[in-house]
């Protein structure tokens, strides 16, 4: 049985390629699209709640609008949901060059901080860089701090890394950005970084990354629960996204697999190794 969250497919209209796999009235290639807002809610459905969100440059395929929103499928992980369509939220797809590598950063209307700010922008927010000047990048965004952007073509080679800098970000169901984020969004923003693929909710990470581990933890590993996963910042110390702290947070493992088991959540599932290298 396919996975809903992966199957772009509704009671309406399903992708092209699915013809003679998934039943549908009718069939469409899709239309594609860019993110245009700084984050943006990806839903269940229409007014639904959120079950995960896609930054500034991300692109997806609508299948249809219904209602006033768009039913699409992320072109990263492949995720599938409903964004409101509007102008302020979704635009033509453009190749972008670089993302946000600070924690987060303001899109100017002039080559000057003094100027009006028109976007505040989160961390792997992705834009295209139109001209280079003395201390800001001119992008389709408007003009950007040149030490707070990073070529695509440069991906960063630590997740953990990634992950500390997202520390004591709120804790968001749902959430994928520096804004707000969950334990899944949270290692999916790591590895994503780094070039490394990664799908958007823990059950899905525990099935496809990484290779089942014993003994001692390593820097990188993940740690999975029923719902939740952590990655490991040493051998003793995991950060995760939890709703225990409503935040980004260190936490000693040993003292987390106790509380988790208290509160009813059962023991650790999995301990994944990632194919990684710090040096």
């Amino acid at each position: 049985m396919s996975d809903k969250r992966l199957t772009p497919a509704n009671a309406r209209v399903a992708a092209a390629h699915l013809k003679g796999v998934v039943p549908a009235p009718r069939y469409a290639k899709g239309t594609p699209h860019q993110v245009t807002a700084p984050v943006l809610d990806l839903c269940s459905a229409p007014d639904g709640p959120r079950v995960r969100q896609v930054l500034l440059g991300a692109r997806l395929t609508s299948f249809e609008v219904h209602a006033g929103w768009h039913f699409v499928q992320a072109e990263a992980d492949g995720y599938c949901g409903y964004v409101r369509g509007s102008d302020a939220s979704l635009g033509a797809a453009i190749e972008v060059s670089h993302r946000v590598a600070s924690f987060g950063t303001h899109a100017y209307a002039e080559e000057d901080f003094k100027s009006p700010v028109q976007q505040a922008l989160p961390f792997d927010a992705r834009v295209q860089v139109l001209n280079e000047r003395a201390k800001f990048f001119e992008t389709n965004q408007g003009f950007i701090p040149k030490k707070h952007l990073r070529p695509l073509t440069r991906p960063f080679v630590d997740p953990v890394t990634i992950a500390q800098l997202h520390f004591q970000v709120p804790y968001l169901w749902g959430g994928n950005s520096t804004q707000g984020i969950d334990c899944s969004g949270l290692v999916q923003a790591a590895l994503t970084a780094c070039d490394l693929p990664c799908p958007g909710d823990s059950d899905m990470q525990r099935a496809t990354l990484g290779i089942a581990a014993t003994g001692d933890y390593q820097r990188g590993d993940l740690v999975f629960w029923q719902g939740h996963v952590g990655m490991m910042v040493d051998a003793d110390v995991m950060i995760h996204a939890n709703a225990h702290h409503m935040a980004v947070a260190y936490e000693p493992i040993k003292d987390a697999t106790l509380r988790i088991a208290a509160q009813g959540d059962g023991p650790v599932l999995a301990h994944k190794r990632l194919p990684l290298s710090f040096e």
